[in-house]
């Protein structure tokens, strides 16, 4: 399946930035007045900094799965934890954004970093770049649970 290295790429970007979509969707829609309106702590970026960061890791995490696919080692459970990640990844943007629970998507996160750690170790036995890859994205969730706790906390 999807040995041809163009189209297994585009298939996991547009998998990928499913995400994204629906993510950006939801936000739109539904971020404001909400959003404007709770207490933010001072460690919130401004609101221009989430698209390009976002971006990035959308196309780090579509690299690295797609190397990993190209692999003689792959796994191919990794590859469905992998969905499954990405449809945890978009529940989080309509949990807070969407419905405005901050504690739910607080666990959300907490979910959502487990599943790129287990994505971390599988890459790691496989291939290093796929695994160097997915840092930044665990350390921004990383952050964004920070960020959603002080929030809970404040509001």
């Amino acid at each position: 399946m999807l040995k041809n290295k163009f189209l297994s790429f585009m298939f996991f970007l547009i998998i990928t930035f499913s995400a994204s979509f629906i993510g950006a969707f939801t936000t739109i829609n539904y971020k404001e007045p909400w959003y404007s309106q709770i207490i933010k702590s001072n460690y919130n970026p401004p609101d221009w900094v989430f698209a390009p960061v976002w971006t990035s890791l959308y196309l780090m995490m579509t690299f690295a799965i797609w190397i990993f696919w190209h692999c003689k080692n792959k796994d191919t459970n990794t590859v469905y934890i992998y969905f499954l990640h990405i449809i945890v990844n978009t529940t989080w943007s309509i949990v807070f954004f969407g419905l405005h629970q901050i504690f739910l998507a607080m666990i959300v996160l907490v979910i959502l970093i487990f599943f790129i750690i287990a994505l971390i170790l599988r890459f790691k036995r496989v291939n290093l770049v796929s695994y160097y890859l997915m840092i930044p994205y665990l350390l921004w969730c990383s952050y964004a649970l920070f960020l959603n706790f002080n929030l809970f906390l404040l509001n």
